[in-house]
């Protein structure tokens, strides 16, 4: 049997990116996978928050409900999987942070924004703010846990900086990817393609800190 990493995601594009990185170790799935999740509610004010509150949902979910009982046991090992990841403009005071998908949403709404949405709304804030002053990063935090467990997450981090363009470029990738250029490149997140985006992104970087974990603490059977 082999071994399950359930994303606590409905977001195809970052399972995706998840899977490619973590690589063919395990079968990689999304929550909704599994059955009807409710959505998972994010009110922390920290990605740390934010990854924790979210795993510890889903393990909740699986603990309290038997639909998804004959997926887990065609498995040896079960490990849940979240993350909160956003984008922090300098000139923004870090914003729009832990509100990333949620940045141009309405107080109305309580589901996130599109992308083409946050973006205008980024680049509408921005637009006085001269090429130098538009640094940023993006910032990622995973929390694992292993299925069934009472023990606490374990927490993995990683950063990209980067600047903020005056225009979307490229196709590729999703969120604020058009418009982030990392340090170093000449081509957008959406531009510069999967291959070295999940070799310098700030979830390539996190998922890196997870292998080494699982490999050196016996993570993975």
């Amino acid at each position: 049997m082999s071994s399950l990493l359930i994303v606590a995601t409905s977001n195809a594009h970052k399972i995706k990116e998840i899977s490619q990185i973590i690589g063919s170790e395990f079968r990689c799935i999304g929550m909704r996978e599994l059955g009807q999740i409710p959505e998972l509610i994010e009110c922390g004010d920290t990605f740390e928050a934010n990854a924790t509150s979210k795993v510890e949902q889903l393990n909740r979910w699986l603990e309290q409900n038997s639909e998804p009982r004959a997926i887990l046991k065609s498995h040896s090992e079960i490990l849940l999987l979240a993350d909160d990841s956003g984008l922090e403009v300098d000139a923004l005071s870090g914003a729009p942070g832990v509100r990333s998908a949620r940045f141009a949403a309405t107080e109305e709404s309580t589901g996130n924004a599109s992308d083409q949405a946050n973006n205008e709304k980024l680049l509408t804030l921005l637009e006085d703010t001269p090429d130098e002053k538009r640094t940023a990063r993006f910032r990622c935090v995973l929390a694992l846990l292993a299925y069934p467990t009472e023990s606490a997450a374990q927490l993995f981090s990683g950063s990209c900086e980067g600047r903020i363009a005056s225009d979307c470029q490229g196709s590729g990738g999703f969120g604020y990817d058009p418009l982030f250029y990392p340090v170093g490149h000449s081509l957008s997140f959406a531009q510069i393609g999967s291959e070295t985006k999940n070799k310098i992104s700030h979830r390539a970087q996190a998922l890196t800190q997870l292998k080494n974990y699982l490999a050196t603490e016996g993570g993975a059977s």
